[in-house]
């Protein structure tokens, strides 16, 4: 049976009607991607691997959206009142979905399966949305399929160009993803609830119009509900997910960064950065050390500090009496300024960056080499402390091309400590890491600190993970180089056997200055 829309009744000309409702398509079509953004980026920064959460939220969306559109069939013969439940159950459960997934997370450990239902529901609304105004623009102004089509179609990704814009540039870093999705879901109700009420209102009755104004008025409500107790909202969840203690969260251009303990706490500092602890005041010394001080056994004049915005490599560069210059180039200024500002995070590396002989540049580490910004003499020695390998975007640190571009700087004889990922959690992404540097024609040595039994530590996992294991890293040179200390060295090493092993002590021995309580050993040989 072929459906024939029947002519609309409008309170206007049949042009501008049809204007008003390509508006509204442009309108639902960019709330709709700014819905898809916000579930894939904040399911990147809880769950972690951004490429894996894209995947899922916009295969389940699309697949999704195949479903809304048959099921969109049924409501043809009242397109207009079904179209507003749509766009009032879209406005609601897409404006909501940022709060409502933060809050699994936050209070049950686990939002993947939050994430599905919210794609699968999302997407099912926003696949009914397109046959639906397929039907109302037709009855309109009847003309050929392809046309409205075309017409529908150009509207809709104009729309989703907008909103895929605005998402990135104006809604998360002015407003946040919680507002941001509760403002969004407020302009879709306006939107679709505007179209049937007043465009299309001779298809209701005066109870259903009554109905409908009561429940986008309730939507509306609901939402703005939610946004007036977003703040407290915030605060809440992020003690759920951090403790009790969080002294300070800050949203930068770049990432979320939190600091928890430290003061009158009674608790170790901790620093996490988009929910992954990048460090533990108890045993980050263990991970800097083993970055820092192999890289030292040689020439180390000037040296550049890629990522380590926190200054803790640098306290450990420091040690060194005849360092004469520290680079250090961290993408994110809000990590910089507290390095030097907060009073723990500033005493735990030793006020680094009051030193003469640090400058601290804020840039991308990769933008950084590749400009002309970076000319100059010459680095002795480079630390690379930048993200594990094995989250997806910083994998471009990791690459042929950055330590080409690493290469290029390093003087005669200079040294790069890469910090690698964690051998015995992800050998392959380690070994990886490994003959990527080594196609490079560079030499390298792999070496590695057991981190367990610590209680935490960079380990750049989810803060709610609880996986500990090893910090593993390689030790880079043009010229095959031992494995050794310098001379004057703060940790208590020797070689033993062609192998770097720490000082025997025991655990409940007090940690001397400088001191590396744990085996730091070349892991081919590791049993």
């Amino acid at each position: 049976m072929i459906y024939r829309p029947v002519p609309a009744r409008l309170p206007v000309p049949a042009g501008l009607g049809r204007l008003v409702v390509l508006t509204t398509v442009f309108i639902c079509a960019a709330c709709g991607l700014v819905y898809e953004l916000e579930l894939v980026a904040l399911a990147s920064y809880l769950i972690g691997d951004s490429v894996t959460q894209a995947s899922v939220v916009l295969s389940v969306m699309v697949f999704a959206m195949g479903i809304g559109s048959l099921l969109a069939k049924r409501l043809r013969g009242r397109a207009a009142l079904g179209f507003a439940v749509v766009e009032a159950l879209l406005a609601l459960i897409g404006g909501s979905s940022a709060m409502a997934l933060y809050a699994c997370f936050a209070w049950f450990g686990q939002s993947r399966p939050a994430l599905v239902g919210f794609s699968l529901a999302i997407g099912v609304l926003i696949g009914a949305e397109v046959p639906l105004l397929m039907t109302l623009i037709q009855r309109i102004r009847r003309q050929d399929a392809g046309g409205a089509v075309a017409d529908l179609f150009a509207a809709d990704y104009v729309g989703a160009l907008v909103g895929g814009l605005a998402f990135p540039f104006l809604l998360l870093p002015v407003l946040g993803q919680l507002t941001g999705a509760l403002l969004t879901g407020a302009v879709n109700a306006v939107a679709g609830g505007a179209l049937v009420l007043w465009l299309f209102r001779g298809d209701l009755s005066v109870r259903t119009r009554r109905l409908l104004i009561a429940a986008n008025g309730l939507v509306l409500a609901l939402l703005a509900t939610c946004s007036a107790l977003s703040g407290p909202f915030e605060r809440a969840a992020r003690h759920a997910v951090y403790g009790d203690d969080v002294r300070v969260a800050v949203q930068s251009d770049v990432q979320e960064v939190v600091l928890t303990g430290g003061g009158g706490s009674g608790k170790p500092l901790s620093l996490f950065l988009d929910g992954r602890l990048r460090v533990n005041g108890d045993d980050e010394y263990r991970y800097h050390e083993a970055l820092v001080h192999p890289a030292m056994d040689g020439p180390h004049r000037r040296i550049l500090v890629l990522g380590g915005g926190d200054g803790l490599a640098v306290r450990e560069l420091l040690r060194y009496a005849d360092v004469s210059s520290v680079t250090v180039v961290d993408v994110d200024a809000a990590v910089l300024r507290l390095a030097r500002t907060d009073p723990d995070l500033a005493a735990l590396n030793h006020g680094a960056f009051r030193d003469p002989r640090v400058r601290p540049v804020t840039a991308d580490p990769f933008d950084w080499l590749r400009s002309r910004s970076s000319a100059g003499a010459p680095f002795d020695v480079v630390i690379s402390d930048l993200p594990d390998p094995g989250i997806t975007t910083s994998t471009k640190f990791y690459s042929q091309e950055f330590y080409g571009l690493v290469e290029r700087r390093l003087a005669p004889g200079g040294r790069l400590a890469i910090h690698a990922g964690a051998l015995g959690a992800r050998p392959h992404v380690f070994w990886t890491v490994d003959a990527t540097v080594r196609s490079l024609g560079l030499h390298s040595t792999p070496y590695r600190v057991d981190s367990s039994g610590s209680p935490g530590g960079p380990d750049r996992v989810p803060v709610r993970s609880g996986r500990r294991a090893d910090w593993s890293f390689l030790l880079v040179s043009r010229e095959r180089l031992p494995l050794g200390l310098p001379r004057v060295r703060p940790c208590l090493l020797s070689l033993t056997g062609g192998r770097l092993a720490a000082a025997e002590r025991e655990a409940e021995d007090s940690r001397e200055p400088g001191l590396l309580p744990s085996t730091l050993m070349h892991p081919r040989y590791a049993e």
